[in-house]
């Protein structure tokens, strides 16, 4: 167990933290089993922090990150061959390879697209961006934990639509939170969400 794993444990419970099997070169991934008003299972790296990011000076301090996705309770997440589900292993891999191997950095508010192609990631999540943000819905759960000397901070990964990337590009970081805001919209996975955007955002670009 992980310094980083042995702290979620003491903070939420061993039971509620679990080690997710991945292949040899793979990020450690855990699950933890979180109970809401409707629980909720987060998927989180478990090592990105060994990683320190070189952050810019206006947010230093946070050089050391986990990156998670926050599946719904109808999601068995365990069916790694269901196609509505299986992307968010890979993607998370890719998104943890991809910060390391180009020794950069993720921060809150930024953006990354669904690979060069801009695929969308399922046929029911049709976005083919990822916005990273601070813990929303789960604001006081993941709070940032001390682990050895080091203050880790947990980062969302929220899939977004063509559109929304558009407008957080033009309106910034803070009027797109307050757009997923009104919609209640949060880091939660959701199937049936659609874009938080009404057509005069649209009709106006």
């Amino acid at each position: 167990m992980t310094a980083f794993q042995a702290a979620l444990a003491n903070r939420f419970g061993e039971h509620r933290v679990s080690e997710i099997p991945t292949l040899e070169g793979e990020m450690p991934l855990l699950a933890l089993d979180l109970e809401l008003n409707t629980p909720v299972t987060v998927i989180m790296t478990n090592g990105l922090s060994d990683y320190k990011m070189p952050v810019p000076e206006q947010v230093a301090g946070r050089e050391f990150n986990e990156i998670y996705f926050c599946l719904p309770s109808y999601w068995e997440w365990e069916e790694l061959e269901n196609p509505r589900m299986n992307w968010i292993f890979p993607w998370i891999q890719r998104l943890a390879k991809y910060v390391v191997d180009k020794q950069t950095w993720f921060g809150a508010g930024h953006t990354l697209p669904c690979g060069k192609e801009m695929q969308e990631l399922s046929e029911t999540m049709r976005q083919n961006h990822f916005f990273l943000s601070d813990p929303l819905l789960l604001e006081q759960q993941l709070e940032p934990i001390d682990v050895d000397g080091k203050t880790i901070y947990m980062l969302a990964i929220i899939p977004i639509f063509p559109d929304e990337m558009d407008y957080k590009q033009g309106k910034g970081t803070f009027k797109f939170l307050q757009k997923l805001s009104n919609q209640g919209v949060t880091e939660k996975l959701d199937d049936f969400r659609s874009t938080v955007l009404k057509s005069k955002w649209r009709l106006r670009r």
